[in-house]
Order: C-alpha cells, then structure tokens, then sequence
C-alpha cells in the first residue's frame, strides 16, 4: 500500500488525499477519525522537529520506551 499525503489548501475546511508520487488526488470525506490521524500526524511532526531541551528528552525517552516494549516482530502490545 502506497503512503498517502494530505494536503488542505484552506487549513482544514477541506482536506485532500493523494498517493505518494502522484499529482491526483480525492476529497476526503468528514470522517473524523482521518482528520484526527492527520491533526495527530501533525503534532508527532512539530514534536520531531522541535529542537526544545524537554522536547529532545521525552522524545528520547519514548523511543527507549517503544524499543523496550515491541515485542520480536516489531510490535507493540496493546
């Protein structure tokens, strides 16, 4: 399954989703459980970028978590 990107000419009101590598894209529906993934998308992407002391080590630190956690195939239990 390819990746998709969303993108919302408009920050929010209407939000499109296309494939990686492709120019063609489709509305998406108001489903609120993908405009929440997106919304959720966003803030890992500002907490990844974020170059904040506390940001840095509470990232780090989740990461040491998920290492700790995930089981031989890479998953974690839920």
């Amino acid at each position: 399954m390819t990746p998709k990107i969303f993108e919302s000419p408009d920050k929010g009101a209407t939000i499109y989703a296309r494939e990686t590598g492709t120019t063609e894209r489709a509305t998406v529906r108001e489903d609120p459980s993908t405009i929440e993934q997106i919304r959720e998308s966003m803030i890992w992407g500002q907490i990844r970028r974020s170059t904040h002391p506390a940001m840095v080590e509470y990232r780090e630190r989740c990461v040491e978590l998920y290492h700790l956690l995930k089981d031989e195939n890479g998953r974690l239990p839920r």
